[in-house]
């Protein structure tokens, strides 16, 4: 099956100042534009089979900014958490919350007042990527690369259902803004080949068709 890449946005004015944006309409910052144009500069030299976004301006920009006249088709299931009445508040008032050591600790047990349940985002995240996955695979080959400009807690979740881990887990993992997380899915299982890269992208490239069994010993890596 295809291989996806999991773009996190570029920095927010809210991720500067510390207060969750969830799906309010925030931009990005300057850092977080030129974050975006030199992960456009690791991304221009693959051939992506589709590139899908999140339907948020953070995500949609960042696209437009890293490919640019290049077409993303939006997909709500990519889409933030809905975080309800803690959007827009700061971090660390709501690290005084109850509900803070459930999302930090049990995360599938965490409901936001007014919002979403983070197990239902992970399973409505998980379902899409499975879905683009499967379509990009019957449309272009099992050897096609295609991406996806989602939200940290997003790509977190579709990489830990990759690992096989609970949801519970899935604060060991780091999306930084502007990252790439690397995942190859197959018929058998999925293997983990980036995780919050921020290096040279041609490795990627597909040189022959993906096998779904393990190397065992490590195999030998690229080559390049």
């Amino acid at each position: 099956m295809a291989t996806v890449l999991l773009l996190r946005h570029g920095r927010t004015t809210a991720n500067a100042t510390g207060e969750l944006a969830g799906r309010l309409p925030v931009e990005l910052d300057e850092t977080g534009r030129r974050q975006a144009e030199r992960a456009g500069e690791r991304l221009r030299a693959l051939p992506l089979a589709e590139v899908v976004t999140s339907p948020l301006i953070r995500c949609r920009t960042t696209v437009e900014l890293a490919l640019p006249g290049r077409t993303a088709v939006v997909d709500e299931g990519f889409t933030e958490c809905g975080y309800g009445d803690w959007e827009g508040r700061p971090l660390k008032e709501l690290a005084k919350e109850d509900l803070w050591p459930v999302v930090q600790q049990h995360p599938s047990a965490a409901v936001f007042p007014n919002g979403e349940a983070m197990a239902a985002m992970s399973a409505r995240a998980v379902s899409a990527v499975r879905r683009w996955d499967a379509k990009v695979t019957a449309e272009h080959g099992p050897e096609a690369l295609w991406a996806v400009c989602s939200h940290g807690d997003v790509i977190k979740a579709i990489i830990a259902d990759a690992l096989g881990l609970h949801l519970d887990q899935f604060q060991r993992i780091v999306a930084d803004p502007a990252s790439v997380s690397v995942i190859r899915y197959t018929p058998t299982r999925p293997f983990i080949v980036r995780v919050n890269d921020t290096s040279d992208l041609s490795s990627l490239v597909p040189q022959a068709a993906v096998a779904s069994d393990a190397a065992v010993g490590g195999g030998a890596g690229s080559g390049q």
